[in-house]
């Protein structure tokens, strides 16, 4: 069975982890709740992402660009690339990621849900957090949203 795990407004359900492949790719879908948004901006540097829309949209800002992504519609976010995204509509967004190569599974989105589910979030815990996982936070304003 796939392992579900929510973080705020996003929900995400495992397809293949990075066990399951042998580091070859992670993939998961995700539904963003209306109005929700990615925790915090960030890039990675040790894998690319690839998303593509199921359901709805959701509007994404990679790299300085704003892409509204919708059903059948892809999107690719290559390392070292700052992204976020957030869900502005009144309908769930749905789309499903992949990583490659899969390096990031579900242990970090558990750590980061966990840190989420008590208001407020300590900040320093969640940089932290993803720094150990290769995930690079970046302030509000400096190339997403």
């Amino acid at each position: 069975m796939a392992e579900v795990i929510r973080i705020g407004g996003l929900e995400l359900r495992f397809v293949a982890t990075e066990g399951e492949t042998g580091g070859s790719l992670t993939m998961f879908e995700m539904t963003v709740a209306p109005n929700a948004r990615m925790p915090v901006p960030h890039y990675h540097e040790n894998w690319d992402e690839a998303v593509y829309g199921l359901e709805g949209e959701t509007a994404w800002r990679v790299g300085g660009k704003d892409i509204t992504l919708r059903a059948g519609e892809s999107l690719f976010i290559p390392r070292g690339v700052v992204h976020g995204f957030d869900n502005g509509t009144q309908a769930p967004g749905k789309c499903l990621c992949i990583i490659t190569p899969g390096v990031l599974g579900p242990a970090y989105f558990r750590e980061i849900a966990a840190l989420v589910a008590s208001p407020p979030p300590d900040l320093a815990k969640m940089k932290e957090t993803m720094l150990r996982y290769g995930l690079v936070p970046v302030p509000p304003g400096q190339g997403a949203t």
